[in-house]
């Protein structure tokens, strides 16, 4: 695929529609609340919502799910020149459930067009012509063919010396782990910038601590590194330094998306020109206002939202 507009940010993955239940009535009856995720679109959205000009690479059904996240895209100046429409599959689809132990989430995603997506789909020379590129171990992980895709753009930007940046977003049930870990660690080897939970990092690389996490990504490759832990906040490795950066207090009413918001939001302002430590703490407060609210892409808080209670940080 060509796709030459300029953008600083090229995301890929895969979108889902998301159907999010809401509290019980008093029959026991749950009512479904219509959003839309997708580790990477957030992502993508999140940056765009912090002033970065973005794209979004991927492949949607044509169907009504498809033409929502078309028309959502468009709404929030995220560019989806690059986006290809599949007539013969569909997009994908999950729900989530709240409960005592946190949120849930129930995938119907097999045979999805983004799970279709190859190398020739890539937008070669839109990558070419960024400032970064960020892909996740979703991505990677939908199919083989989106595996290989996440490769070989990641190629493209490297020869094209633009900035990669890659989520670890390991989920056990798209993959085996020992073939998660090969494939989701070939692809940070290749990064220089690497995003990853620390459930993640234990999963994926045995590591017992967020120190550990960030020494392992670190020696992989990625001199800047970003391990986030929940409501513990998130731990910066850049080069040398080490920086703990707590989480902002407030209530949390739905953490989808949460690390998705801090992803976007770090890597556009990064682009902007933030040193490493000011985009993580920015970050920080991004994705602590987007938990305030439910849906992982509706909550997400716009610039001046996270300006304003940076100031009151």
């Amino acid at each position: 695929m060509s796709g030459g507009t300029h953008v600083a940010l090229v995301s890929m993955g895969e979108p889902m529609l998301e159907l999010n239940a809401q509290p019980a009535d008093a029959g026991g009856r749950r009512l479904y609340l219509e959003g839309f995720g997708g580790d990477t679109s957030n992502a993508a959205i999140a940056a765009a919502r912090q002033g970065a000009s973005v794209a979004y690479a991927t492949a949607v059904g044509r169907d009504d799910a498809g033409e929502r996240f078309l028309a959502l895209w468009r709404a929030e100046g995220v560019n989806a020149e690059a986006v290809k429409i599949d007539a013969a599959r569909p997009t994908a689809l999950y729900l989530v459930t709240h409960g005592a132990s946190g949120h849930q989430f129930h995938f119907y995603r097999a045979g999805s067009a983004a799970s279709a997506y190859a190398p020739a789909d890539v937008p070669d020379a839109m990558i070419a012509r960024s400032r970064m590129f960020y892909a996740s171990g979703i991505s990677q992980g939908i199919s083989d063919s989106a595996a290989d895709a996440v490769l070989h753009a990641i190629a493209v930007a490297r020869h094209n010396q633009v900035r990669v940046a890659f989520g670890t977003n390991y989920r056990p049930r798209l993959w085996p782990r020992a073939r998660a870990a090969a494939l989701i660690h070939a692809a940070a080897r290749q990064a220089d910038i690497l995003l990853a939970s620390v459930e993640d990092a234990a999963a994926l690389a045995g590591t017992a601590t967020p120190e550990a996490a960030a020494d392992f990504y670190q020696r992989l490759g990625p001199a800047l590194v970003v391990v986030t832990m929940g409501a513990e906040g998130a731990l910066l490795a850049d080069g040398d330094r080490r920086v703990r950066i707590p989480a902002l207090p407030g209530p949390v009413v739905d953490a989808t998306g949460a690390g998705d918001a801090f992803a976007g939001a770090f890597l556009a302002r990064l682009i902007a020109g933030d040193e490493a430590e000011a985009a993580a703490r920015y970050a920080t407060v991004a994705a602590g206002l987007k938990v305030r609210g439910y849906g992982a892409v509706a909550p997400i808080p716009r610039a001046a939202e996270v300006t304003a209670e940076l100031a009151r940080c």
